[in-house]
């Protein structure tokens, strides 16, 4: 990677995968803009808000839930380790300059930074003095630019990310890659990349500033980091671009399915007329479904779904599930009782250290 070059270009592969992936998310961007207008709205943005803070920080290692961040952003007391609350508590400052940052503009980098580690970095706002290495579970997996050239790789990626004519998503996931290679900070560079990008992301469309895509990298952090290592190994980032449009999409995808009546079998949504469909509360959305289980003995699309998470997986946990499909575990768990009454799947083990066993029929 050059540094100091006005021509600077990062090295990168635009697939076929990564083409038909904006072509899906920008159809589903204009369905979840509905979504996000009706009346709820504002509580749904706030529910985003606060599963973007919890996913990114868990990524690094916080381990509060969803409900301690909340507990946090409404001002009430959390038993918890002092620097993990700290965190939390940044984060949620950081995002609350949200609307005032212009992610073209390498400052607000540096002012983003300098606010979500506050504390818990001795020179927070400022680029390191060190050299770094990104170490993986066992050993070193890469060694960053030295530290004399990071202001301008910087510099150079800013630069590029501003000119380039390359579409916003493209340009979003080439920058959080060729950051994370940077490696800029002493410390925090994850989820300030991830915050950059959604930055980014909002110059495209606003509505990605309450597109919580940290939730679905936090629920597939495995395959997240092997998308980096899979382009550091390539020497270019497509293998990343690749991923991070896929976890955009879901994201959306996600939230759209989950407030929208997408389990409702089709006769019964062709008994409501087009203009009361979209305003039917969520209680009455989720009690039709069941009903009609009961009756039919028919899976529902969430419970197929959480199936076929369990075979991809059997040791998924039900908070796990939850994160990776957008709700509630209690939701998810009333679906896993649905499946073993339905004789799908049965527990072999503890809760904490089994497993589930798929039976075939």
């Amino acid at each position: 990677m050059k540094g100091n070059s006005s021509k600077y270009v990062p090295p990168f592969v635009v697939s076929q995968k990564a083409i038909n992936l904006i072509a899906e998310i920008t159809a589903r961007l204009e369905r979840y803009k509905i979504r996000i207008e009706q009346k709820d709205g504002l509580k749904l943005r706030r529910a985003n808000r606060i599963k973007t803070i919890q996913s990114s920080l868990a990524i690094e290692g916080n381990t509060l839930s969803e409900n301690q961040v909340r507990d946090i952003i409404d001002g009430k007391n959390v038993i918890a380790p002092l620097k993990q609350i700290q965190e939390v508590k940044n984060a949620i400052k950081t995002y609350e300059l949200y609307p005032l940052l212009d992610a073209f503009k390498e400052e607000d980098l540096l002012k983003a930074h300098g606010v979500m580690m506050l504390g818990l970095l001795d020179n927070p706002g400022n680029y390191r003095n060190k050299e770094v290495g990104v170490y993986g579970a066992k050993s070193l997996v890469h060694i960053a630019p030295p530290a004399g050239r990071v202001s301008f790789l910087m510099k150079d990626l800013f630069k590029w990310l501003k000119e380039s004519k390359d579409h916003l998503l493209i340009r979003s996931c080439v920058f959080h890659y060729e950051f994370e290679f940077i490696h800029p900070f002493l410390d925090g560079n994850g989820r300030m990349g991830r915050l950059w990008q959604s930055l980014i992301l909002r110059k495209l469309n606003p509505l990605f500033e309450y597109i919580p895509i940290e939730n679905m990298v936090y629920a597939n952090q495995h395959k997240y980091y092997k998308a980096l290592a899979d382009s550091n190994i390539s020497g270019e980032c497509g293998p990343f671009i690749d991923f991070m449009l896929n976890e955009v999409f879901n994201a959306i995808k996600a939230n759209d399915d989950r407030y929208n009546l997408t389990e409702i079998p089709n006769k019964t949504r062709q008994k409501v007329p087009n203009k009361i469909q979209q305003k039917v509360p969520n209680k009455i959305q989720q009690k039709v479904p069941n009903k009609i289980e009961d009756k039919s003995f028919n899976l529902s699309q969430t419970a197929d779904k959480v199936l076929k998470l369990i075979k991809k997986n059997n040791s998924i946990t039900a908070l796990e599930a939850a994160s990776i499909l957008n709700l509630s575990d209690r939701i998810v768990r009333k679906h896993i009782a649905q499946l073993k009454k339905e004789n799908l799947i049965v527990r072999v083990g503890s809760n904490k250290n089994g497993f589930w066993k798929i039976i075939k029929r």
